[in-house]
């Protein structure tokens, strides 16, 4: 049966609008066999995701927002080899926010309803379009650990921290119609996300018929892609481009490529899914997936449990690609039916799909089209780890110990220490400690949330470690921080259900809260001893975590090596107590009678795992805990909520401040100018991550962002981070470049937010926001120029933000990561690339120079090559190519606008 629809619809869409039938009950959705049929295309031979987001682009092509028919024939012949170079308008179902990035999006969404007041425009024309739902994640801090106290300290602090953010998000839950919130104390966005929030599919009336469609989402968080896992088709974006798909803009991106990954065999006896993970991650950097889709199959992937896939796709921005997708399947449906979710959804999800011809994850090589196909043999990966700096840095097991006393002496540059070959056997005397501490001992043991804490069989491992140590009489170093922290409260359901979590607490890895706790550098002080000796001293402590992220001094300022590894190798270092021991072959620790006692005496086979897990883990746990956040909040109940359309700013407020980005802006569209005559605020090298750019973690009382807490009268132990304060660009201003590991090529021995100011004459380092602040003032353009892979890392749009505010009109480098420079353009910063070959150091660049862009104008296209003037302190100067990276013809409008955000304004404004 085809339904009819409205005139707005184009021709393909209308004739593609069918039935199928779920429950009994008839709905409409928009077939894809059909719309093969009508093109002559071979849309079953085309990547799942790349259909699902087909799918997209056909229902929403409606004319009125510039989809249309082209778009979907475009889409539909898309070539596997060489996918043409178009722009592919995504429309997406919904959206999902932490609070780090939320927050501010929500700050900015205010604050457009401000602007368009003062146009003389309804305010509430400012509503989100999709659903959003924000989860309270990112605001807990690991302050007390290791003891039964911790979880509810730390949660006391966390409120008494945040309450001033706490009320802003209940005024925007109160005041926009589709903004919902989960609050504090409930878990990580992403399992959230997985376990409760996905829907499979979404249905919506349509005239006056219920039409179904794929669940569909990008988040704030680069690791949005755990979602993958369960056949959705999703990834991180930056909240900037965020809030304009809240806002009705179609989320465009360039036509991937999509790699194949032909998954065969499957894993070892005491192998586990965070092994397979960093296995892939090496793998596919190798393979240069950077800003391509990664899609699953073969028999290898339908073995894997829907945990286990969402292990390997949360990680997909530690291999670099936009999304590491497996399709749906019956294994997907059984995860539905296992987390609670009720029978019908279900029935109606396998239906849609198998409607679609979309049901089922690919067996063999040549059943779809991929642009480059992969293999990995699964029952070749061994137990491994990865770093001490980057995910994608692969270590197996048995080579962790040589590997970290080979980088004791490699420089810095290179990935290693920078120390004399002679530090590697120096001893650290440390007050309190009841040992004496070496290079690489472990100082911070964290079992945290995202990656792993999604994983039932691993969690379940890890108690089981932690459960033979304590029947063996082990204990962990005093000088040991260890966490626990998990993804969701069903984790601690089936540990406590389990009977591991006892062990666990007996080991020191007490609850500390159900959030990103150490991966993002949320890990709290360390005695003050410890940290004083880590200062005073070239001392390379290590830190080992279950997360995916372990750029430098990200997890701890001043622990200098982070290993991701799986909870069951968490727990084993900790009791080992220093990477430097192998611990495959040398024993972990003595037990109570005086016995060696080896990881094998500890770890649990496959079957041991699997069946604990089939007793401890029952759907009735996720309905319950995810069945009434306001009845299991009563600290949430007890935060004050203002209503109205429109916030009302306090201006005495250190956390939420209402941001410049739309001062002055009128319905008028302006020019595109030139920019010329601009200084180097950075001279950056290679690999510079949004870690090194977007302020995060704690910061100092001597820092720009601590004296103007400092000057309003806060305390020292109420600055909380960077991430809880994105609400104030002010304090953001002012810790962006400002991570302690940015390395200036401008200075010489110089680590940290600093450069100078080249209007001043002297030599001296400043911080980069007192530099920016003169060359503001003295109305002088700024740039800042960087190596390859600028911008790799989360996708935060602080990044961006912070860069704009400081007064940066371009970044020029030699190559981008795809989120952040996309964030640069929706902030009206020019991204620009030199041409192959040429670099700063090419040229010769000390950062002491002025440059001036020529072709900057209004009739610039995308891509285009503009000449870049180099002027140097002798008068002398050349003129070098450099490719202006507005990659579509939505981005240059965007960068007209001076950023998508007055866009959007200006697009709303125009229709009210």
């Amino acid at each position: 049966m085809i339904f009819a629809m409205s005139n707005d619809s184009t021709k393909l869409q209308s004739q593609t609008l069918k039935s199928f039938k779920s429950s009994g009950k008839e709905y409409g959705y928009f077939a894809l066999p059909e719309l093969a049929n009508l093109t002559g295309s071979n849309i079953s031979k085309l990547p799942i995701s790349i259909r699902i987001v087909l799918e997209s682009v056909l229902r929403n092509a409606i004319g009125s927002n510039g989809i249309t028919d082209k778009h979907i024939t475009d889409l539909a012949n898309w070539n596997a080899a060489k996918p043409a170079a178009d722009e592919i308008p995504f429309t997406v179902s919904r959206i999902v926010l932490q609070d780090f990035t939320g927050v501010p999006l929500l700050v900015d969404l205010a604050a457009m309803r401000d602007a368009v007041a003062r146009l003389g425009k309804d305010p509430k024309s400012i509503e989100p379009l999709v659903p959003v739902d924000l989860v309270v994640d990112h605001s807990v801090q690991v302050d007390f650990a290791g003891s039964e106290e911790a979880f509810q300290k730390n949660m006391a602090r966390e409120f008494e921290r945040n309450k001033e953010r706490y009320e802003f998000l209940k005024w925007g839950q109160d005041a926009f119609d589709t903004f919902k919130v989960v609050p504090p104390g409930i878990g990580i966005v992403h399992q959230v996300n997985l376990e409760y929030l996905a829907k499979g599919v979404l249905s919506k009336k349509q005239d006056g018929k219920e039409i179904v469609y794929p669940d569909t989402l990008v988040g704030t968080d680069s690791h949005t892609t755990m979602i993958n896992g369960l056949g959705v088709v999703g990834w991180g974006v930056g909240g900037i481009e965020a809030e304009a798909g809240m806002l009705g803009q179609p989320i465009y991106f360039l036509t991937p490529e999509v790699i194949g990954v032909h998954l065969t065999g499957e894993l070892g006896d005491g192998v586990t899914a965070t092994d397979m993970t960093l296995k892939l991650v090496e793998m596919l950097r190798e393979a240069k997936v950077v800003g391509k889709f990664v899609e699953y199959f073969g028999p290898g992937a339908t073995a894997l449990s829907l945990a286990d896939r969402a292990t390997v796709a949360n990680m997909a921005p530690e291999y670099g690609a936009t999304m590491g997708f497996f399709g749906i399947d019956d294994e997907t449906l059984n995860y539905l039916k296992g987390t609670g979710r009720e029978a019908a959804q279900v029935e109606l999800v396998g239906d849609y799909y198998k409607a679609q011809g979309l049901f089922g994850i690919p067996q063999n090589k040549g059943d779809v089209e991929y642009t480059k196909v992969l293999e990995l043999d699964l029952a070749s990966v061994v137990p491994g780890v990865a770093g001490p700096k980057r995910p994608q840095d692969h270590i197996n097991l048995p080579e962790l110990k040589d590997k970290f006393n080979s980088l004791i002496s490699v420089p810095k540059n290179d990935g290693g220490f920078g120390l004399n070959e002679s530090a590697l056997n120096a001893e650290f005397e440390v007050e309190g400690a009841d040992r004496k501490l070496k290079q690489g001992s472990v100082l911070i043991a964290a079992i945290t949330s995202c990656t792993n804490t999604s994983n039932p069989s691993v969690m379940i491992a890890a108690g089981l470690v932690a459960k033979k140590a304590v029947e063996k009489g082990l204990t962990i170093s005093n000088t040991v921080k260890t966490s626990l922290a998990p993804g969701s409260r069903v984790v601690t359901s089936y540990l406590e259900a389990a009977g591991l979590q006892d062990s666990l607490d007996t080991l020191g890895f007490n609850l500390v809260g159900y959030g990103c706790t150490t991966c993002i550098g949320n890990s709290g002080r360390l005695t003050d001893p410890l940290e004083d000796a880590l200062v005073q001293h070239d001392w390379i402590g290590a830190s080992v975590l279950s997360g995916n992220r372990n750029f430098e001094a990200r997890v701890h300022p001043n622990i200098k090596s982070s290993f991701l590894m799986s909870p069951p190798l968490v727990v084993a270092y900790a009791l080992a107590g220093n990477v430097r021991k192998n611990i495959t072959t040398e024993p972990l620790a003595k037990d109570k009678d005086g016995n060696d006692v080896f990881l094998k005496d500890l770890w649990p086979s496959t079957q041991e795992i699997k069946d604990v897990l089939q007793k401890a883990l029952k759907p009735e746990m996720f309905q319950k805990l995810y069945s009434d956040f306001t009845k299991q909040n009563p600290a949430w109940n007890d935060i004050p909520c203002s209503a109205g359309e429109t916030y009302k700013w306090n201006d005495d407020s250190t956390y939420i401040q209402e941001p410049p980005f739309f001062d002055g802006v009128t319905e008028e569209v302006g020019t595109i100018q030139g920019i010329s005559g601009a200084r180097t605020l950075l001279l950056l090298g290679d690999s510079v991550t949004t870690d090194h750019i977007s302020p995060a973690g704690s910061f100092r009382k001597d820092t720009p962002a601590g004296q103007y807490l400092d000057e309003r009268g806060v305390a020292v132990r109420d600055f909380n981070s960077f991430g809880s304060r994105r609400g104030n660009d002010r304090i953001m201003t002012r810790g962006t470049f400002a991570n302690v590991r940015v390395k200036n090529l401008m200075l010489d021995d110089v680590e940290g937010g600093y450069t100078l100011n080249l209007l001043s004459g002297s030599k001296d380092p400043v911080s980069v926001f007192d530099a920016a602040d003169a060359y503001k003032k003295a109305n002088v353009p700024l740039v800042v120029i960087a190596g390859k892979e600028y911008g790799t890392g989360s996708s935060r749009d602080w990044a961006a933000k912070g860069t704009a505010l400081l007064g940066v009109k371009a970044v020029i480098c030699e190559s981008f990561e795809r989120i952040h420079r996309s964030n640069l353009v929706g902030m009206g910063v020019l991204p620009c690339c030199f041409e192959e070959g040429t670099s700063a150091k090419s040229l010769g660049l000390d950062g002491s120079e002025t440059f001036t862009l020529h072709g900057l104008d209004d009739n610039i296209k995308p891509m285009a090559k503009l000449d870049l003037e180099i002027t140097k302190t002798d008068g002398s100067s050349q003129k070098v190519p450099v490719i202006a990276r507005m990659d579509t013809p939505v981005e240059v409008e965007y960068y007209r606008h001076g950023g998508i955000l007055t866009y959007v304004l200006r697009q709303i404004a125009a229709k009210v």
